[in-house]
């Protein structure tokens, strides 16, 4: 009887020990790099099991011993939210840092930059050219994406917010589009709720259009307080705008100088023969655009023209712009001038 006890107590040695030294090579395990010489992207496709990644990682050679990693996730309660998506695993990961990677979904990002003044038409073409963006939408259907975006039959031109996104691989075109959309009605609706008083824009959306102008008229970014000022006094004036961009989005010209045929070409975008505002917006605005159009320079300038470095000449009475005209543009030859455009 002594003599199997003392087996007995011997294998339940034997027992912690491999057990001890069991638990030991567990808390290495997770705590050691795993086998990547170099950065690696693994894929998680969506539903896929611990077990399955688990194998994955082993067979690429990467995850040493799948099991203890396997059995780690459900210790933790975290297997369930593994999350599907690209990851880039690189050298100096551990197993345990790993497993936090994949339940906090930091998966890799793609970007996708939209500048400032770029027309809807040029954004769409960027969205349906990005190779990591799904395609989903009618390459014809402007509306419907307005209609999908809860503004059934509104244009979509300036809805959209020029910034550089990030996003993981396979985001819809819509989830992408949705995503600008919101950005910019935030940043609208905020502005406009910091606007100066007796302004002559009487909505957000008209303060979108006269942004959108503001936007292309501007060559550096701190005129646009006083481009804006030209512009809302004009209005408040009951004067033209005269901006040639407007003209030549609603001509369709996309790159070029205006002709004086297309001045004279009635379109509702034509701020030559229209007063006020154009219908829509000609671009898509930037954050800086639309606070300088709801907060504009406090001055009476009425007429600028440009210098041709980019800058402009601000002028608050006509004599001065001819003046301007005649030097920056005409090369001071005053017989040249055919009369202000502004």
């Amino acid at each position: 009887m002594r003599r199997l006890l003392l087996g007995v107590l011997f294998l339940l040695v034997l027992a912690l020990v491999a057990a001890a030294g069991l638990g030991y090579d567990y808390l290495r395990f997770m705590d050691e790099p795993l086998a990547l010489d170099e950065t690696q992207v693994y894929e998680v496709p969506p539903g896929s099991s611990v077990r399955r990644v688990a194998r994955d990682l082993h067979e690429a050679g990467w995850l040493e011993r799948p099991a203890y990693w396997e059995f780690h996730a459900r210790v933790e309660a975290e297997s369930a939210t593994i999350r599907a998506g690209e990851y880039r695993l690189e050298p100096g990961l551990t197993p345990r840092s790993l497993l936090a990677l994949f339940t906090a979904g930091r998966t890799v990002q793609y970007s996708l930059t939209i500048p400032e003044g770029w027309t809807f038409a040029q954004m769409m073409a960027a969205v349906r050219a990005h190779p990591q963006i799904r395609q989903t939408l009618d390459p014809a259907g402007d509306m419907e994406i307005m209609a999908r975006l809860g503004r059934s039959g509104e244009h979509p031109e300036g809805w959209f917010f020029p910034d550089t996104y990030l996003f993981p691989r396979d985001t819809t075109d819509i989830a992408f589009l949705e995503r600008a959309h919101r950005r910019m009605v935030e940043f609208l609706d905020a502005a406009w709720a910091e606007r100066q008083e007796g302004l002559p824009v009487e909505s957000p959306y008209q303060a979108l259009i006269l942004a959108s102008i503001v936007e292309k008229e501007t060559g550096h970014p701190d005129e646009r307080d006083l481009v804006a000022a030209v512009f809302n006094t004009r209005l408040k004036r009951g004067m033209r705008l005269q901006t040639d961009p407007a003209v030549m989005y609603g001509a369709g010209i996309t790159s070029g100088r205006l002709r004086s045929r297309d001045l004279r070409t009635d379109t509702p975008y034509n701020t030559y023969t229209r007063a006020g505002l154009p219908p829509t917006p000609i671009a898509l605005p930037g954050g800086a655009s639309i606070r300088a159009t709801l907060n504009p320079a406090d001055t009476d300038v009425l007429f600028f023209v440009s210098r041709g470095d980019g800058s402009h000449h601000f002028s608050t009475t006509y004599r001065e712009h001819r003046e301007a005209v005649i030097r920056y543009q005409l090369g001071g030859d005053a017989s040249r001038y055919p009369g202000s455009r502004r």
